[in-house]
């Protein structure tokens, strides 16, 4: 409702409970509290007494602003109305909020208010503030966290070291993240699938090949449910590491244990075959998509066409360019661009000016690498300058460059 509207309406009758609440959440969602005090003042006035739905409106929208005294003041106002006051699940909604959008010492300022009011915080509302923390790389605080939610009774669980065990590993400390991994076990927490995969993507990434494996086996053996996400993990981590042979072997034998893939893994998977000269495997894998129950997404497309063009395939690069098309998937600007600089650097000029053409069709803009090279190809001294008439017209101002 538009400020003129709502003019309107109080001229015509007075407004009820449902209103106010509507236009003072309203203002406050929008951080225009000193309008929504207005609003609220006014009910008061005449003589419409506020509900719990107004007052967590209010409170919610002072606390986000940083204004955590009136926030109090609020509180203890709904009480007094004999209104019962906000439960721990509106600060651990508002905690969460507030540390998605990196801003954890305000998440922390609101614990501190919970605690305050008396309240005792839970474990929901330690995790996020522990998240919070591993968000945005400030582990040691995550950890005195920790301390904090054990000191006062509340037992970590398994959410909270897969937090803070994801938190080590996206910030580089995969001995640190290996430790806590280790540490749960005595604390009688269970690891479940998604702490090995953590810890697993985390030795992947930082090179250790063998300790990804022994995690693996370890999982399995723990009978630890493995997800489709393991196998993404697994396969990849084997691929980024220079062990694609492996990871089209594992990749094999679960196919023929009827291992239901998701199309993300098939994708790493004929990107491997490429990558280790299996071309007609990766062929055939990429033939076979439809009949396995998966469709192609852009990426699957992208990754064959990219490896096709490496190969010197042009054509069959641009056949598999026009089944992406008629299936109704728009490339990328991404995608196109790599796949100019790939026919530039070979020297299909023309098989370039084509996919400039569909740059244009879409109103995709080139990057800046794509232009830098093109200044280099086309300049006065550049080895294509005669070529540049294949391109599209609007792309012949490079001539006369240096």
């Amino acid at each position: 409702m538009s400020l003129i509207q709502w003019k309107t309406m109080e001229r015509r009758v007075n407004p009820d409970i449902v209103t106010y609440s509507s236009i003072i959440a309203g203002l406050s969602r929008l951080g225009r509290l000193t309008e929504a005090m207005e609003k609220f003042n006014q009910m008061i006035a005449l003589g419409v007494q506020p509900d719990k739905v107004v007052y967590h409106a209010l409170i919610r929208g002072f606390c986000i602003d940083g204004d955590l005294a009136k926030a109090k003041q609020l509180v203890s106002e709904m009480m007094n109305r004999g209104i019962p006051r906000p439960n721990i699940s509106f600060f651990s909604s508002l905690i969460k909020s507030l540390c998605q959008e990196g801003r954890v010492m305000d998440a922390h300022d609101i614990f501190d208010l919970v605690i305050d009011m008396g309240e005792r915080p839970d474990d929901i509302l330690f995790n996020s503030l522990i998240d919070g923390y591993c968000l945005v790389r400030k582990m040691d605080k995550a950890l005195k966290v920790l301390d904090v939610m054990e000191s006062v009774g509340v037992e970590p669980d398994v959410i909270t070291y897969n937090t803070l065990v994801n938190g080590y590993c996206r910030n580089g400390r995969i001995d640190d993240g290996l430790t806590l991994f280790r540490e749960m076990p005595r604390k009688r927490i269970k690891p479940d699938t998604i702490s090995y995969c953590v810890i697993m993507d985390g030795l992947f990434r930082s090179g250790r090949t063998v300790s990804g494996r022994e995690m693996f086996h370890e999982m399995i053996e723990s009978g630890t449910t493995v997800s489709i996400s393991t196998y993404n993990i697994i396969l990849g981590g084997l691929c980024r590491n220079n062990c694609a042979d492996e990871a089209i072997a594992l990749f094999q034998k679960l196919g023929s244990l009827n291992v239901k893939f998701s199309i993300a893994i098939v994708n790493t998977m004929i990107n491997a075959m490429y990558r280790v000269g299996r071309r007609e495997e990766a062929k055939e894998l990429f033939a076979g998509i439809s009949a396995s129950g998966l469709v192609p997404n852009e990426s699957t497309y992208g990754v064959m066409i990219m490896n096709l063009l490496k190969d010197g395939a042009v054509e069959d690069a641009n056949n598999v360019f026009s089944s992406m098309d008629k299936s109704g998937i728009v490339p990328s600007s991404r995608l196109l661009n790599d796949i100019i600089r790939m026919l530039l650097e070979k020297g299909e000029i023309a098989k370039a000016g084509n996919y400039l053409s569909k740059v244009d069709g879409k109103s995709i803009s080139l990057e800046a690498s794509t232009t830098s090279l093109m200044l280099s190809l086309f300049s006065r001294e550049g080895k294509y300058r005669e070529d540049m008439k294949l391109l599209p017209a609007k792309y012949q101002f490079f001539d006369g460059f240096c």
